[in-house]
This record gives structure tokens, C-alpha cells and sequence, in this order.
């Protein structure tokens, strides 16, 4: 109990740690959040060109993004600070991150339109709903993930797969295959 005393929120969300409401430094996370809604409503509203995009998403996750990565507006995130993009990635319109555990896009991944990549859950149990289970999500380099795909908690998408479009992805998916279909299952392999 002590070690989790001597973590910040900030430490206890990266090491997937449960987070409750009732958290004594939930109000820290409730200001990135609304900080993070502020800057995502002013990029999607006032940038007219990519590098007015990577520049303003730059500053919302913390970090550089690359000149060969190219993100759509709008681009929707909730927390922002725990989204990391690699190289050559490409993001296309309307697209939700939800990032409080975690996601990785790797080099050369595609990504289409009206894709929602979340990284939180919550417990089934009613008296608990409101804690914030995290588990991270990573999209290994070469993936193609299709329009309107999900892809939940805990997810790992494999170098050069491809996620159909619409399919809901709950599961780990291997290297070099196609999954389709609610749950996606694997139809192909490439």
C-alpha cells in the first residue's frame, strides 16, 4: 500500500492501476481532461492545414509528431497525454482516441475513417461502474485498421494486419492477417 502511496495518478494510470473517483488526486486528471477537451475543440475548429494539426495535436499529447504523419480533423481524444504515433502514420477523419491506458500506433500504420480506438473499460459490478479500468491498446508497425472499426481495452493489432471495416476487435490480432466481423475473427492470413 505504500508504494501506491508514493506513485502520482499520473504514475498509478501508466502502471494500468484502477482509478476511482474517489481517487484523493482525481481533480489533476479532471484538468487534463478539460484541458485536453479545449485543445481538441480548438484544433478541430481553427486549423486549416497538417502542420497547423500535428502542431496543435503535438501540444495536446506532449510530444512532437513527425512531419510524415498526417491526421484528418476532426480528431477526437479524451485525455490525450498517453497517445504515441510513430512515422508515416496516417489518420484519417473523424477518428476517437481513447487513451487513459495507453495507445501506441507504431510506423506506416493506416488508419481509416470513424475509427475509435479505446484503452478504458469500466467493472461490470453497478457499485463500482464508475472506476476506470486501463488497459493499453498497440498497433504494430504496417497495420491497416478499415473505416468504423472498434478496437477495445487491452488490444494488440499484429505487424501488417488489417482490421475490416466495421469490425469490432476485442482480442489480440496475429501478425499478417485480415480479421473481420463483430467480434473480429481472423478470416485470412496475408
Amino acid at each position: 500500500m505504500e508504494e501506491r502511496q508514493d506513485k502520482d495518478i499520473f504514475e498509478r494510470m501508466r502502471a494500468g492501476e484502477p482509478i476511482r473517483k474517489d481517487d484523493a488526486e482525481y481533480g489533476k486528471f479532471g484538468e487534463v481532461v478539460s484541458r485536453t477537451i479545449r485543445l481538441c475543440v480548438e484544433m478541430n475548429v481553427s486549423a486549416t492545414d497538417l502542420d497547423q494539426v500535428r502542431k496543435q495535436l503535438s501540444e495536446i499529447i506532449g510530444t512532437g509528431i513527425d512531419d510524415s504523419t498526417t491526421i484528418f480533423p476532426p480528431f477526437y481524444t479524451n485525455f490525450g497525454q498517453f497517445i504515441r504515433l510513430g512515422k508515416n502514420v496516417f489518420i484519417n477523419h473523424a477518428c476517437s482516441f481513447l487513451d487513459i491506458g495507453g495507445i501506441t500506433i507504431e510506423d506506416n500504420v493506416q488508419i481509416g475513417p470513424r475509427v475509435n480506438i479505446t484503452s478504458e473499460n469500466h467493472p461490470l459490478d453497478p457499485a463500482d461502474r464508475t472506476t476506470l479500468l486501463l488497459e493499453p491498446v498497440v498497433i504494430k508497425r504496417n497495420a491497416w485498421i478499415g473505416a468504423g472499426a472498434t478496437i477495445l481495452p487491452g488490444v494488440t493489432v499484429g505487424e501488417n494486419s488489417i482490421i475490416a471495416a466495421g469490425a469490432v476487435v476485442s482480442r489480440d490480432v496475429p501478425p499478417n492477417t485480415i480479421v473481420a466481423g463483430i467480434p473480429a475473427k481472423v478470416v485470412k492470413s496475408i
